[in-house]
């Protein structure tokens, strides 16, 4: 496997418009911790981001050394509002951005079953450029669960149409999220990505859940195993044959700093990448 770095590890609390740092030094620390890649946000780069913006950032990856495991085109992505599925109504743009950062995946989000024929076009149109559209696991989607997730990649029916498996998010779905689930969703896996949290409802922090409404959640480091222990599920991934992206995906917590969190996730993921 291949560890990516999500950029969202230099975003501060409850911002997902800007980082903490310049992108050289994003960079230049994930280089330095040993990461293969970074998954691209929009407080980086975005479809709205002017051209000399895009290659600027691309010339940085090139510079370092650094694949963009994955391109979000845009913060309603990242949020998952309601605009967060106008991209599969125009994916030229973000296709656009993934080649111009020389990605393969492109990120999008389908709320409900009025997505699926634009996902399918969505898909046509990227499978003409050889990309791939991705859809992580994610409370208030279509991909709340393992049995929806693969219910709606039968529905779309298109085979650079895939899924990355996030057990967080389904930990607050309730939906099952362990090593014989993430088996089950292998074959349809194009990147997997980890932020370690526990349910808590003292936390302030709440995943709306189509299935069972509000879910308070806390996050805590991720080598926790009393929340969510990644060991088997890396060991499953092992199991199967993956080879593709693991991306760190982890928010910053209040006073710490983005090249400590980095390192130390880092220090943690990269023994456990190969077998």
């Amino acid at each position: 496997m291949k560890l990516s770095l999500s950029v969202r590890i230099a975003e501060p609390p409850k911002r997902k418009d800007v980082t903490a740092l310049p992108f050289e030094s994003l960079a230049a620390e994930a280089k330095a911790s040993g990461y293969a890649g970074l998954s691209m946000r929009a407080s980086v780069v975005s479809v709205d981001s002017p051209p000399e913006r895009v290659r600027a950032v691309r010339s940085l990856l090139d510079d370092f050394g650094l694949a963009a495991s994955m391109v979000c085109g845009d913060i309603p992505l990242a949020a998952n509002d309601a605009a967060a599925t106008r991209a599969l109504r125009n994916i030229a743009p973000y296709l656009d951005l993934a080649e111009a950062l020389g990605s393969g995946l492109v990120r999008v989000m389908m709320h409900g079953e009025d997505d699926i024929p634009f996902a399918r076009r969505a898909a046509d149109e990227a499978a003409e450029r050889r990309l791939t559209l991705v859809h992580i696991n994610h409370w208030g989607t279509l991909f709340e669960t393992i049995d929806q997730s693969l219910a709606a990649l039968k529905a779309i029916g298109r085979k650079n149409f895939r899924v990355a498996f996030e057990p967080g998010n389904l930990l607050a779905c309730r939906a099952g999220h362990g090593p014989g689930d993430l088996a089950r969703l292998a074959p349809q896996l194009a990147n997997v990505y980890f932020q370690n949290v526990r349910l808590d409802p003292a936390s302030p922090i709440v995943f709306h859940s189509r299935r069972h409404g509000p879910a308070h959640l806390r996050y805590v480091p991720v080598d926790d195993p009393s929340a969510i222990d990644i060991r088997p599920l890396i060991d499953t991934l092992h199991e199967v044959g993956y080879a593709g992206w693991f991306t760190v995906h982890q928010p910053l917590f209040d006073g710490q700093e983005p090249a400590a969190a980095m390192r130390a996730a880092a220090a943690f993921f990269l023994p456990r990448m190969t077998a």
